[in-house]
């Protein structure tokens, strides 16, 4: 391998820096890409989940308001990504230090991993049920496997192509989802009378108040919106600009992903208005409203889908790992996130625990959010020091007694354990205290991480 091609290597599918003129990524190709990331199918899982909890018009306030402030938060970093061409955890070697970064960004790519097991599950079960319309019976404990661990190995694919083939799938991949994506609501709405709709009040109410379940689902959707944190910010440093990265990704996360969960707790819920059951599957909501060939569009919606999004999750996911452990093989990480995702996949643990899930990936992953917002603005003050943050010779600023800022981990595991004590237990579904129905717990996690970094700074 020749010097040059070395390095170009090491700038898109590793940790260097890129500069201005390196990157290839329009505001375009940002919004495309993090798009195709945002649209698969744990989008109509996480619709589903919130319309046990709310009406009709209740889930399309809480789904839409609490992504639009959270996003919109929570991509402030990508200024600093774009400005200076690194992904968050490089910025990170600052709050945590660098072994701080090794072992969270292992362990928070470990959670994420478990996204792209849902999503490879729900890919299986959707085919599975697709090949049964047409009079193909598959049996579902051979073949759920087979074909989830297909959906991951053809967007490992894709990872190993690493950005450019990203860029490429997502152009051709996103605006046909986004259609089809559209007519499946018009087609959900129109099988089912508005007015029934807007009278469902939930799926499965329960015992609890109005106020819980309004505030369950806002913590739902709160830790939807910090699933992609972590990962958000490695795609941006690809960007031509601040503002592109900036609004391609907050437009996708914040507008496009909301739609297409309210789209799932609208399938979800005309399902319930036309036979009484509880359904998160799109291929079976389809088939059963509106006949076996609108059946047909979940091959848009759930194979391409969640087949671009293991690509893309499996690239971004890598390189956070490889944030840590730099001379780590970005070849070799992939195939092991194949490996680890395929386990999940076979075991379906992941998908059976949805809600305590995302809640729990979103408990690690809230107070890095809120220190990476209170650093950036107040601490650091929109600046950072490249030859502190990559460790060169003689710049020693960013290098801590064994390798960690306990200010910046201490806040993390302290945020965790008192959400996890004091606010909300995603494990039981157990409140623990008012400022749960403020805050929220993922949101509690945040606030309380940049609260408590921003004082251990200070005092």
């Amino acid at each position: 391998m020749n010097q040059q091609h070395y390095i170009q290597q090491e700038t898109v599918t590793g940790v260097v820096p890129i500069l201005r003129d390196e990157r290839k990524y329009s505001f375009a190709d940002i919004f495309l890409s993090t798009s195709g990331f945002a649209i698969a199918t744990w989008c109509y899982t996480q619709g589903a989940y919130v319309a046990q909890f709310l009406g009709f018009k209740q889930m399309l306030i809480n789904i839409f308001c609490v992504n639009i402030v959270w996003i919109l938060i929570e991509c402030l970093p990508v200024l600093f990504a774009v400005h200076y061409g690194i992904d968050l955890w490089i910025w990170l070697r600052a709050v945590l230090g660098q072994r701080g970064v090794a072992i969270l960004s292992t362990t928070i790519s470990l959670a994420n991993f478990g996204w792209y097991a849902v999503a490879a599950g729900l890919f299986a079960s959707s085919m599975i049920h697709l090949a049964g319309l047409f009079g193909l019976v598959l049996d579902v404990s051979i073949w759920k496997p087979v074909l989830g661990t297909l959906c991951v190995v053809l967007g490992t694919y894709i990872a190993l192509g690493g950005p450019e083939m990203i860029r490429w799938v997502s152009r051709m991949m996103v605006a046909a989802l986004l259609l089809v994506g559209v007519i499946v609501v018009g087609l959900c709405l129109t099988a089912v009378p508005l007015e029934q709709l807007v009278q469902v009040q939930a799926l499965s109410p329960g015992d609890e108040s109005f106020l819980t379940r309004f505030v369950t689902s806002a913590e739902g959707n709160v830790a939807f919106a910090f699933s992609w944190s972590t990962q958000a910010l490695v795609l941006p440093r690809l960007a031509k600009t601040e503002r592109s990265g900036y609004w391609g990704t907050a437009i996708s996360y914040g507008l496009v992903a909301p739609f297409f969960v309210a789209a799932g707790g609208v399938m979800a819920m005309a399902m319930f208005v036309a036979n009484g059951t509880y359904e998160s599957d799109p291929t079976t909501i389809l088939a059963a409203l509106c006949g076996p060939g609108a059946a047909l569009l979940s091959l848009l919606l759930v194979a391409f889908a969640n087949i671009g999004t293991q690509g893309t999750g499996s690239y971004v996911n890598c390189m956070i790992v490889k944030s840590g452990f730099p001379t780590a093989s970005y070849r070799l990480l992939v195939l092991g996130a194949m490996v680890y995702v395929s386990l999940l996949t076979i075991w379906g643990g992941v998908e059976e625990n949805f809600g305590a899930f995302i809640s729990l990936a979103a408990y690690i992953q809230g107070p890095i959010i809120g220190m990476t917002v209170v650093d950036y603005l107040l601490i650091r003050k929109r600046e950072i020091s490249l030859p502190d943050a990559y460790m060169l010779p003689g710049h020693d600023a960013y290098r801590y007694p064994g390798g960690m800022n306990w200010k910046g981990v201490g806040s993390v595991i302290l945020s965790f354990a008192l959400a996890m004590l004091f606010v909300y237990n995603p494990f039981t579904g157990e409140i623990h205290g008012d400022i749960f129905y403020w805050t929220t717990g993922s949101g509690f996690t945040a606030i309380c991480g940049g609260l408590l970094y921003w004082l251990a700074n200070k005092l």
